[in-house]
């Protein structure tokens, strides 16, 4: 954080960084609590297939926030800036894309509206990022 004549600016790195941090604590949320889906621990149990198909797009949802935890941070301002808004519109599409198992579970909806919202952010943010001239 850097301060002049009264004026703070937040580091838009370590901003957008944290934002996927939270983010990714959020996708770690909805798949524990998708354990207590009546069920799940007997499919689990009984070795119910998964496809490859679906073990990819878990990998690829999980590997890519985490990814951008620290690409946020060590990235030059061209290249960050684009990979937030791509990545993030990225994973907003993927998130809406899957869907829910239980349309009626709502705290799937409320926490998967929460992390539209914090990818929405870290897009604007990403967005309206001009490079620092100090």
């Amino acid at each position: 954080m850097i301060s002049s004549n009264n004026r703070v600016e937040i580091d838009q790195k370590a901003l957008l960084s944290t934002l996927w941090i939270f983010v990714l604590l959020n996708i770690i949320f909805r798949d524990l609590h998708e354990f207590f889906r009546e069920g799940m621990i007997e499919e689990i149990v009984s070795g119910t297939p998964v496809s490859e198909q679906v073990m990819l797009m878990g990998g690829i949802m999980m590997e890519i926030p985490i990814l951008m935890v620290l690409l946020s941070r060590i990235l030059n301002y061209r290249i960050n800036r684009w990979a937030n808004i791509i990545i993030g519109a990225v994973i907003i599409a993927l998130i809406i894309g899957v869907g829910q198992k239980d349309l009626d579970d709502i705290f799937f909806a409320t926490i998967e509206t929460i992390e539209v919202i914090a990818l929405s952010a870290i897009i604007w943010l990403a967005v309206k990022w001009r490079e620092s001239k100090i």
